[in-house]
């Protein structure tokens, strides 16, 4: 059983509600990236979503633009990031790793290649933004080859038909767009993203989680109590950045931040037992 399954089956078991915290490589210096993995762990991280910095990564907001400018400054690579990787996995074992980002550095490294650093890293899935289902199948046999999970997005305005191409291509889980727009953006409706998690839950027995407009501990609450994985990336970012010429203080104030998020989610957890998780 790979670490996100096993991961995701311990969380149901628990009746809990994954917590995933995305952060950049690389951001804002390259040592703060092993040690800040680590103490997000410490405060309540259940999978670690790490992006790989890209120089027009169209699907996000200004939050993670800004911060992809800032580790690229600091030349971080695909290469680098597995050494940051491979140092994290020193300490931790467990704990579930997944890369996301966009295709054209994979594309350069090759997909086999890619796919066999990945895994020697101590990976467990991958989620390519700009890499449709149409497409992956070759990148797909790459990272099976290595027993790597393909994350696939699925948006609000996804119909049924892309529902069950993605339910039917994915593994690992499915991460679910809460909103129409880039990373950052406000105004998510709860309900909306509760109705639609049903429809897709039809389709697969594959976790969903949820991002995009996950912001504060209310709404991360809100979502846990129908959601398998809660994902907060630019709320996460924005701190970051507020705290880049302090690092230091990345590593307090970072962790304290996710500790509020998973107290939030756990006392909405009991709401969910007997909902759409089971």
């Amino acid at each position: 059983m790979s670490r996100l399954a096993a991961q995701f089956k311990t969380l149901k078991q628990q009746k809990r509600c994954a917590l995933i915290p995305y952060i950049t490589a690389g951001d804002p210096a390259s040592w703060v990236t092993v040690p800040l993995l680590h103490a997000l762990v410490k405060s309540g991280a259940d999978i670690l979503e790490i992006g790989v910095p890209f120089s027009d990564p169209m699907a996000d907001g200004p939050v993670i633009q800004r911060a992809a400018e800032r580790a690229l400054k600091h030349h971080i690579s695909l290469g680098k990031i597995f050494a940051m990787l491979r140092e994290f996995r020193e300490k931790d074992k467990t704990t579930p790793l997944v890369l996301m980002g966009y295709l054209n550095p994979i594309e350069v490294m090759g997909y086999k290649r890619f796919a066999e650093q990945a895994a020697a890293a101590g990976v467990d899935g991958v989620l390519t933004v700009d890499l449709p289902p149409e497409e992956a199948k070759t990148f797909q046999l790459a990272m099976k080859l290595q027993k790597l999970d393909t994350i696939f997005l699925l948006a609000p305005t996804s119909p049924a038909d892309r529902i069950k191409l993605i339910a039917d291509a994915a593994s690992g889980f499915i991460y679910y767009v809460s909103l129409r727009g880039v990373t950052g953006a406000a105004n998510l409706d709860v309900g909306e993203v509760a109705a639609k998690l049903k429809q897709i839950r039809r389709r697969t027995k594959l976790p969903l989680g949820v991002g995009f407009g996950i912001g504060s501990p209310e709404v991360a609450a809100q979502v846990a109590e129908f959601a398998d994985a809660v994902v907060v990336g630019s709320a996460v970012v924005k701190r970051i950045e507020e705290l880049a010429a302090v690092p230091d203080k990345i590593l307090i104030e970072v962790p304290a931040f996710i500790a509020q998020l998973r107290r939030a989610m756990d006392q909405a957890a009991p709401a969910a037992v007997s909902g759409v998780r089971e």
